[in-house]
């Protein structure tokens, strides 16, 4: 099996209490929690980036299939929600909704085969597929 690395490092700001500054590559971006919850809401909350990871590979990967297909698909629109529900044994579960709107000259069975296929990015299959990632935490000097 090949293996990909990626890297992102991430450290506190001197601003605020949960403002962290993210470095992925050459890009750099803040995250934060909204102001109700102690932060000062300087950039998106860990939520929201999930869902943006989930959202951008899904719509990269119809995309990619709608281009290999030469389907006419004009533009791919996706929208995520991120809701907590308590299950019946009192535990909490996250509930994503990904709505998708596709524009394009496009029949029946090719929305249904792109919708088929927004399963298939790979943050979906990490997040919904077995073996789940192994998350290895350890003290270290970075």
């Amino acid at each position: 099996m090949s293996k990909h690395v990626s890297t992102v490092t991430i450290e506190e700001t001197d601003h605020g209490l949960y403002t962290q500054n993210v470095k992925a590559g050459h890009h750099s971006m803040i995250i934060d929690e909204p102001e109700n919850k102690g932060g000062l809401d300087q950039g998106p909350a860990p939520y929201d980036l999930l869902l943006a990871a989930l959202g951008s590979c899904t719509s990269m990967t119809l995309r990619m299939y709608a281009n290999r297909k030469k389907w006419n698909v004009r533009k791919i629109t996706i929208k995520l929600t991120n809701i907590k529900e308590k299950t019946s044994d009192q535990k909490i579960i996250d509930i994503i909704t990904r709505d998708i709107a596709i524009e394009g000259d496009l029949n029946d069975t090719q929305r249904k085969d792109l919708l088929k296929i927004a399963d298939k990015c790979p943050v979906h299959r990490t997040l919904t597929e077995t073996p789940r990632p192994n998350i290895i935490s350890r003290l270290s000097e970075i």
